[in-house]
Parts: C-alpha cells; structure tokens; sequence
C-alpha cells in the first residue's frame, strides 16, 4: 500500500507540540483501516527514521490518531521541521 495514502496529515495541537520535545513522539492521521504495522513500515519509508512504537486512537470525530515513537537517535523535532510545522 502506497505511504502517502496511509499517512494523512500530521495532529497539531499544544499538546502533540509538546510530545515532540519531551517524548521523541510526533503525531498523525492515519487512514483508519490500517493497522500499527502498516502504519510503522509507511512512516519508515517517508522519513528514513526508525520508529520504536506506534500507538493509536480513534477520536470522537471518527479520525484515527496514530502517536509515533522514534528511537532516540532520530528526533521527532527534525521531522516536524522538515514538514514545516515550526
């Protein structure tokens, strides 16, 4: 299955802001069928970065939000620099 059609577009908000700093975890939106293992192999691929665990939840909205651990040799900070995000 294609990356980019799993991985949506990444959660903003104050407190996804702060996991990238304290937590080395960043955020997204992610298709709701796909499953934790769809979603790790999808954001390898896009970012070049080894993810340690995904977590995921789906919101009242009906929008599935995958939390993105990295290991500590890849910082979430530079991967949200390279989206533009700060």
């Amino acid at each position: 299955m294609d990356p980019y059609s799993i991985i949506l577009r990444p959660q903003l908000s104050e407190k996804t802001m702060n996991q990238i700093y304290d937590n080395n975890r960043i955020s997204f939106v992610v298709r709701r069928s796909a499953n934790k293992k769809q979603i790790k192999e999808a954001f390898q691929e896009l970012y070049d970065v080894t993810v340690s665990k995904v977590n995921t939840h789906i919101t009242p909205r009906g929008e599935k939000i995958a939390a993105i651990d990295l290991v500590d040799e890849d910082a979430a900070e530079d991967i949200a620099v390279r989206m533009g995000v700060f």
